[in-house]
Parts: C-alpha cells; sequence; structure tokens
C-alpha cells in the first residue's frame, strides 16, 4: 500500500471511530473527508499508518496479542509525535497523554491500529 493509502485508510478509520464512538454529533472537523484534509494532517496521517505498519511487520505477526488499550496508546503516542513534528506550541488537545483522552477518541485510535492491521494481513 503507498503512503497516500496509508494516509487514507488511518483518516477513513478515524472517522469511522468517530461516528461509532462519538457522543452526539461530533465537530465537523472531525470528520472532514480526505479530499478536503489539511495537508499536515494527511501528512501525520500518513506518517502513523506507516509507523503502525512496521510496528506490526517487526512484531512477526505477535503485535495482534496486544490488548485494545495497547494498540491505541500506540496510535495515539505515534500521533503526538507527529503533532510535535507539524507545529511548534500545539493545541494541549493535539498531544494529551492517553488518560486525558476521552473514552471515544481512545477506542477511535485502538479501532485504527485494527484497521492498519487488517490492511496488512
Amino acid at each position: 500500500m503507498s503512503e497516500t493509502e496509508g494516509a487514507r485508510l488511518f483518516r477513513e478509520a478515524w472517522i469511522a471511530g468517530v461516528r461509532r464512538h462519538y457522543p452526539g454529533e461530533p465537530k465537523s472537523g472531525y470528520v472532514t473527508p480526505w479530499e478536503d484534509t489539511p495537508e499536515w494532517e494527511r501528512e501525520a496521517a500518513g506518517a502513523v499508518y506507516e509507523q503502525v505498519r512496521q510496528f506490526l511487520e517487526l512484531s512477526g505477526g505477535h503485535a495482534s496479542r496486544l490488548t485494545r488499550e495497547q494498540k491505541g496508546r500506540f496510535v495515539a503516542t505515534c500521533w503526538i509525535a507527529q503533532m510535535y513534528r507539524h507545529f511548534e506550541d500545539p493545541k494541549p488537545g493535539y498531544v494529551a497523554d492517553w488518560a486525558d483522552l476521552p473514552d471515544w477518541q481512545q477506542e477511535t485510535d485502538a479501532d485504527i491500529f485494527e484497521a492498519i492491521e487488517t490492511s496488512v494481513n
């Protein structure tokens, strides 16, 4: 899968997760389609996709044994690194620690990991 395809998969998994887990009506920015997603966010999505893909590859298939929380934490940590890469002073919500993320976002991050996992198997 190309980096662009991986980034799109990440974004589509994010949108599906938000629609599934967000309580009420999500903010429009949370479900912005790929075509309208800012370039920095596309690049970050592609980088996190690639980090998860490599992690899965390097684990020799054993990453499937991680809990949903561990999978979600991995995605969240990779995302935080990208926020520091793209912003000198990122919004606090962009770099919030796992424990400070709302449940819907934790579940969505785990969904993203699992979507990538499914795509590479």
